[in-house]
């Protein structure tokens, strides 16, 4: 004769139910995304040297389009800029200079296992006309830290550079 407790069948449907819940969880949870970090690298490099030449147009809204809203740079020599309208301030005041020109050539870049931040190592050349008429240009070297945006856009949060000793004497 088989016995049938009733008492049992709403626990046991309610473990079946966490059951699943916690089976559906631990899938999902081990079923992450794989970023392509080449792929994000290789976009990432050809936005930094989209954003180089758009420097030429002297388009400051384009220019500053590529950092953050929080946005920090660090200059040798020059106290630390905090937010987009510092900078942008920073860049209206470089196109002032005689002969004022910035390029730089992005060498090698690290995206983060999720792909949502990476840093890159560049190559800068700073040129201008110093007061008696002379051509001046200081080579640099850079990091920039990059934060992928919402959109999947990558933005300049970051940006430090110093001179370039050995290209420099």
């Amino acid at each position: 004769m088989k016995v049938f407790n009733r008492s049992l069948q709403p626990k046991n449907q309610h473990m079946k139910r966490i059951a699943t819940v916690l089976i559906v969880l631990a899938t999902v949870g081990c079923n992450q995304i794989k970023v392509d970090k080449k792929a994000e690298g290789d976009k990432l490099m050809q936005v930094s040297k989209e954003w180089s030449q758009t420097i030429a147009t002297k388009d400051v809204d384009k220019i500053v389009s590529y950092w953050t809203d929080d946005a920090f740079l660090m200059q040798e020599g020059q106290p630390p800029l905090k937010g987009k309208q510092a900078i942008r301030q920073m860049v209206v005041e470089s196109f002032k200079i005689p002969g004022f020109s910035i390029s730089w050539q992005p060498q090698s870049v690290e995206v983060s296992d999720n792909g949502d931040m990476a840093y890159m190592i560049e190559n800068a050349q700073v040129s201008f006309t110093d007061s008696t008429g002379k051509a001046i240009t200081i080579n640099n070297k850079a990091v920039t830290v990059w934060r992928k945006q919402a959109d999947g856009s990558w933005k300049n949060v970051v940006d430090i550079s110093t001179a370039d000793p050995s290209q420099n004497k």
